[in-house]
Formats: C-alpha cells, sequence, structure tokens
C-alpha cells in the first residue's frame, strides 16, 4: 500500500516538476549567453513597462494582454483570443516544453517591445512567472 501512495503522490507531481525542468533547462541556456543571475522583479518590472508599438503606434506592454495577475487568464487585445494565466501556480502546462517558451518569447517580445527579448530578460521573465 506504501509503495502504491508513494507512485501516486510521483505522478501527481509529474506536472510540476515538467514544468520546473524546462524552466530550468531554457534559463541555464539564458545564463550561458549573459552570465548573469536572474530576478524577478526586473521580470515584474518589465512585464508592465509601456512601449510603443512599431505597427500600430499604441502603447502596449506585456500585461495588456496577459494581466498583471499572472494567475488571472487575459485576452489577446487585437485578436480577443482568451491567454492563459503565467504564472506556473496557475498553468502548469504553459511552461513544459522550451521550443514553445523560445517560440512565444521570440513572437510576444517582437510584437511587444519590437525586437527580440535578451537571454537577460527572457530569464527575469521565467524567474517572474515562478514567483507568483
Amino acid at each position: 500500500m506504501k509503495i502504491f501512495t508513494v507512485v501516486l503522490l510521483c505522478i501527481a507531481a509529474l506536472p510540476a516538476q515538467a514544468s520546473e525542468t524546462a524552466i530550468t533547462q531554457v534559463q541555464d541556456s539564458y545564463r550561458t549567453e549573459e552570465g548573469s543571475a536572474f530576478a524577478a522583479t526586473r521580470g515584474k518590472s518589465m512585464w508592465t513597462q509601456s512601449f510603443i508599438q512599431k505597427k500600430s503606434g499604441k502603447q502596449v506592454s506585456c500585461a495588456t494582454c496577459h494581466t498583471a495577475d499572472l494567475k488571472r487568464a487575459g485576452s489577446h487585445i487585437r485578436t480577443g483570443k482568451t491567454i492563459g494565466p503565467m504564472a506556473t501556480t496557475a498553468n502548469e502546462e504553459r511552461f513544459n516544453d522550451p521550443a514553445k517558451i523560445e517560440k512565444w518569447f521570440l513572437r510576444n517580445c517582437k510584437w511587444t517591445l519590437g525586437r527580440e527579448c535578451t537571454a537577460q530578460e527572457k530569464g527575469d521573465f521565467l524567474s517572474y512567472f515562478q514567483s507568483e
């Protein structure tokens, strides 16, 4: 009976572990590029910082679509499509695939900032997502 309980507990922990593993793997690659420690406070600051979007000329931030509360769902300002919560505690499935993490950073940084995010910025964002 004890072995069965341990197995169930391990299975229940898998999504969170997978998320943590993928985030750690991606952050390790960013550390190699930048060599600096990541900070959730910098990620949070940049999350709400406004940028002028090149295509529309509108002021936008990451929070414009994703919301300032990482535990809540947001919606894309142009399409209205629902965007799941960004906090790893609220959305365990969001950060399970390093390739998808990179894909969405590339797309969203270019859309919001008008450029790719640096490795430091991406690492800071991931730290912020884990802190909430």
